[in-house]
């Protein structure tokens, strides 16, 4: 499982780790029942302490994307996917929201930002 560490951002590296591992989860490119590498041999592999991973875990876990199994190890958990579609929804209402303002404070009307979001859909 690749992760990539910046460390250089304001982010954590708990949350980059816990971010990496849930966009994985979501994507399914890890899969429900899968092993996660353990604690220990994550944190060698990304250099960072196991007190890192561990956080990253845990947070994993409390958000339901990831289980433990005692003395076996950490697994990817079925995911609620209406839970996982309300939680992006929501993402993506706040980045709007912040859209707005910028237009609003910059006198862009709606109408251009309508027409920004049909073109930037349609190119993808």
């Amino acid at each position: 499982m690749e992760i990539i560490i910046n460390n250089s951002s304001e982010i954590p590296i708990y949350e980059q780790i816990k971010n990496q591992i849930k966009t994985k989860i979501i994507s399914n490119e890890l899969k429900a029942g899968e092993l996660l590498p353990s604690i220990r041999s994550l944190a060698k592999n990304l250099r960072c302490s196991v007190i890192t991973t561990k956080n990253a875990y845990e947070e994993l876990q409390k958000e339901g994307y990831v289980k433990t199994i005692p003395s076996k190890g950490f697994y990817v958990s079925e995911i609620n996917k209406e839970l996982v579609k309300e939680e992006q929804l929501n993402k993506i209402q706040n980045l709007i929201d912040n859209a707005i303002n910028v237009a609003k404070i910059n006198d862009i009307e709606k109408q251009n930002l309508l027409d920004m979001i049909d073109i930037l859909w349609e190119d993808k």
